[in-house]
């Protein structure tokens, strides 16, 4: 039988060649901080995003609710709007108690004594609301300010606005703690952005990015099929014009070349001291603490060499994410034991190294909890009023702002949507929300859409 070949040209291989390398961990490289302009004078100069995959409860965490313990058992006495699962049982009071905190006497959990030991860092806004009830959805919106997939993540967008301080690392980047969420990797994806600008994935180990280990037999091998390659490159790319998949790939090798000293140092925990490592739970007997404190302590080392977006993943803990449907009780419980001594010693290293004034950190979930149980121990999704916090950056610390009802159910006071956030959460970088565009399908497009506030209350 007769077979046609089909050829396969070398600018087609250096354009699907550019996707290697850790899946474009390099390509975020080639934004780097000569190209960042602001539009006033920053606060901040790095993001820690601390992701709540599955919407911690504000009830049992940051809002606490005394009607519900009067109340526990009996029928809700408000309209509630249906659920996820449209099981809606009795109110639920919160197993655990609250105490107030630091100087400010904020009111928070038990169950969170690694954070709330920093209250007076904290800026807790307990008004925070979403347009989605459903994971995916809600995580689209919370990551991209758009509840479909395709869009930028903020993370994206802040390695366009702003680019890296470091050659060597990527600008935006994902600590992976083992949970990819509902929405998968579109919700760190590039969108319509360059390649350049998408989260690039570290797991866990000594070498965090897929693919980055030499193939070559000795470093000299390498270099000079490096060099090869470029001069072979760059007599193509001039022949056609420059173009930008020639260019990407070009670059992409390059930078590529310099992680592979870069990452496995800024991975090597073994160079913090002993108490550092204990502080931040690296010795802990229970797993899921040991790997989100080891994100916690990689995060603080990323910041330090100049990068300008992190976010953190969780860990399995058994349940299913902080969705605590039934079983809020053990649920719950096994979360904050993986992840509040870690960011509780995130908090205090940043602080003492001077990093914390310059550094944003933002916990948040996707939404929040009902304050009536679904079936008898459970609660369902609430995206109508749920708390997150931010600290550092310029945020003021002590802080509570915004209030749900006494049922901890609806915000009332300050409400604030997920594109203020956003928007707010550029401002502290030193970006107008507003003049962050790209031109894509016929219009500019910005992180906040059309919408989007800066709560200048929370800031300094």
């Amino acid at each position: 039988m007769h077979r046609q070949c089909q050829h396969f040209h070398r600018r087609d291989f250096l354009a699907r060649g550019s996707l290697g390398f850790g899946g474009l961990a390099a390509l975020s490289l080639l934004q780097e901080s000569a190209s960042a302009e602001v539009h006033h004078a920053p606060t901040a100069k790095h993001v820690i995003f601390l992701y709540m995959d599955g919407g911690p409860s504000q009830l049992d965490l940051f809002d606490h609710k005394p009607r519900l313990d009067r109340e526990h058992g009996e029928p809700i006495k408000m309209k509630v709007q249906p659920t996820q699962f449209d099981n809606v049982g009795t109110v639920l009071k919160s197993p655990w108690k609250f105490r107030r905190w630091g100087e400010c006497g904020m009111e928070l959990s038990e169950l969170i004594p690694g954070i709330a030991a920093h209250a007076d860092k904290l800026c807790l806004i307990r008004s925070m609301t979403s347009e989605f009830s459903e994971h995916t959805n809600a995580n689209y919106f919370l990551h991209t300010g758009h509840g479909l997939q395709g869009r930028p993540s903020m993370g994206s967008w802040a390695s366009y606005g702003l680019g890296s301080e470091s050659k060597n690392l990527p600008a935006f980047v994902v600590l992976n703690g083992g949970l990819i969420p509902p929405g998968g990797a579109d919700c760190f994806g590039n969108g319509f952005l360059s390649a350049t600008h998408q989260g690039s994935f570290f797991r866990q180990g000594p070498m965090p990015v897929a693919d980055l280990n030499r193939q070559e037999a000795t470093a000299a091998a390498q270099e000079r099929k490096l060099s090869l390659l470029s001069s072979l490159d760059r007599q193509l790319a001039d022949r056609l014009g420059k173009p930008d998949a020639i260019e990407a790939a070009m670059a992409n090798y390059e930078l590529a070349y310099r992680m592979q000293t870069a990452v496995p140092e800024v991975a090597d925990l073994g160079q913090e001291t002993k108490a550092t490592q204990e502080a931040y739970g690296l010795f802990a007997e229970y797993e899921p603490t040991r790997i989100y404190g080891r994100e916690c302590l990689l995060a603080r080392r990323l910041v330090e060499q100049g990068v300008r977006f992190i976010e953190l993943t969780c860990p399995s803990v058994g349940h299913d994410r902080w969705d605590q449907h039934s079983n809020l009780k053990d649920g719950h419980e096994l979360n904050c034991k993986a992840v509040d001594q870690p960011i509780g010693a995130l908090l205090a290293d940043l602080e003492a190294r001077g990093l914390l004034k310059e550094t944003l950190i933002v916990f948040a979930g996707e939404f929040g909890r009902t304050p009536m149980a679904q079936g008898a121990d459970g609660r369902d999704h609430n995206p109508f009023g749920y708390s997150i916090w931010m600290a550092g950056g310029g945020v003021k610390g002590g802080l509570v702002y915004g209030a749900t009802d006494d049922y901890g159910y609806y915000a009332i006071e300050n409400k604030l949507e997920i594109h203020d956030l956003h928007a707010t959460m550029l401002h502290t970088l030193g970006v107008d929300h507003t003049r962050l565009t790209v031109r894509f399908s016929g219009r500019d497009m910005r992180l906040t859409d059309v919408f989007g506030h800066v709560a200048h209350d929370v800031l300094i």
